[in-house]
């Protein structure tokens, strides 16, 4: 079985390699493909979407939907966790340091980017979109954060709802409602910026978060990654789910009196 990072390669041959002006001691196979994005950052990805759309399809006040928009909060919330502790343990492109460059590697990217410098090419999360993981993670953790107290005034509350002032309540269902709006807003931005990618600059970014997979001419070997390392990752979503017990298992209790409906 070939390594991870070299699947199936099919081999070149010398006069193409010459034409191209490339070594033989380092010309890349033609359809060769290196691993970039481990399996439990992509699984994290598309549930973490899914997760987005069902809670909104749920959001129903009143509602029989709405135990299980709550039920999705809880879940997200282990979703979150995972994905802080993955950033720190994860894989080689899954941690936050490898995409997190700070204001000025941003800023020379965006120009590059625009035409006004020199393109930057980046095999894992480029500055824009690494910006952007981190923008849509803290959006999700306010809106699991003030779900953990929100009421829809008519049956429902968060867990920690009592443990809140009415008018406190009333506060952070206001923010937990507008906030989705800044979530939709962060989604059209990142689906932009996949568009984008695509019709002008000619590359398509999802495959490569479904399958894992990206072109070896696009991903030097010391940059691709080995494994999923999905034993640690098992390890992870053992401690995430300790967290959400944790949360969930300190929230008051609830009893009628205490509940902050109008």
């Amino acid at each position: 079985m070939n390594r991870p990072s070299e699947i199936a390669p099919i081999e070149v041959g010398a006069q193409a390699n010459a034409g191209l002006g490339i070594e033989p001691a380092t010309a890349t196979a033609v359809g060769e493909r290196r691993l970039v994005w481990d399996l439990p950052l992509r699984a994290f990805h598309w549930l973490f979407a899914l997760s987005i759309l069902a809670s909104w399809l749920t959001a129903d006040p009143g509602s029989a939907w709405m135990p299980w928009h709550i039920r999705l909060g809880e879940w997200m919330m282990g979703l979150l966790t995972f994905r802080i502790i993955w950033g720190f343990v994860g894989p080689r492109h899954a941690r936050f340091t490898s995409f997190l460059g700070g204001p000025r590697a941003t800023w020379r990217y965006a120009k590059g980017l625009a035409g006004f410098d020199e393109a930057i090419e980046s095999v894992g999360h480029n500055p824009l979109g690494g910006l952007m993981v981190i923008i849509m993670l803290l959006l999700v953790a306010f809106q699991v954060a003030t779900g953990l107290f929100a009421t829809d005034d008519i049956v429902w509350t968060g867990p920690y709802n009592p443990a809140v002032a009415a008018h406190t309540a009333r506060v952070l269902t206001s923010l937990h409602h507008k906030n989705f709006n800044l979530i939709w807003a962060a989604i059209a931005l990142h689906v932009g910026a996949i568009a984008y990618y695509g019709f002008v600059k000619k590359q398509n970014l999802v495959p490569a978060m479904l399958t894992g997979w990206k072109p070896a001419e696009a991903v030097p070997a010391e940059e691709a990654i080995t494994s999923s390392e999905l034993w640690k990752a098992l390890i992870v979503m053992v401690l995430s789910a300790a967290v959400v017990y944790g949360v969930l298992s300190g929230a008051p209790h609830v009893s009628a009196d205490s509940l902050n409906f109008d």
